[in-house]
């Protein structure tokens, strides 16, 4: 993890969980990255933060000692087929977003997923999201599929698309 080395991320630590929710909350009312409509709320989080580990980790990135962006990967599908397939979700502090953290971030998850046993990467952006598509297709991920306005927030339909990265063939 030479990445990680380099730049201030670290594996996230339950002592981190508050930061991590403020930054996903901090997100949701530009209704670009989640289709959580309302604040979450730490306990909440609980189940999804203790579901990471050495598998699918969920690191923070530090920026003079202040958490200002996180990665996770998660499960896809929960089905035992699935376990070389990931989700990658990425959340950075409105503050900090182009900057190149969100890249920095990508990228070690990247070249770290083949040794977490992963051969696939999928991430689900809001089609409407042009920043995330951006970031995730220079990582080299490409536009798998799209779901037409799959969600609904504030009267206005979004659609979701799935973009992946095949990191080797089996």
């Amino acid at each position: 993890m030479a990445l990680l080395a380099r730049l201030p991320m670290r594996t996230a630590t339950r002592r981190d969980l508050p930061r991590i929710v403020e930054i996903y909350n901090d997100s949701i009312p530009g209704r670009m990255a989640t289709a959580d409509t309302e604040p979450v709320s730490v306990a909440s989080r609980e189940a999804w933060f203790a579901a990471h580990g050495p598998r699918r980790p969920l690191w923070v990135l530090e920026v003079e000692g202040r958490i200002v962006g996180w990665l996770s990967f998660r499960d896809f599908y929960g089905r035992p087929a699935y376990r070389c397939t990931a989700e990658i979700g990425l959340y950075l502090d409105p503050a900090y977003q182009g900057r190149g953290h969100g890249r920095s971030l990508l990228a070690e998850a990247v070249s770290t997923a083949p040794t977490l046993g992963l051969d696939t990467l999928l991430a689900f952006v809001f089609a409407h999201n042009a920043a995330s598509l951006a970031l995730f297709e220079r990582q080299g991920f490409a536009r798998w599929g799209l779901l037409p306005e799959v969600a609904e927030m504030d009267g206005v339909r979004r659609s979701l698309a799935i973009l992946g990265l095949r990191l080797r063939h089996a």
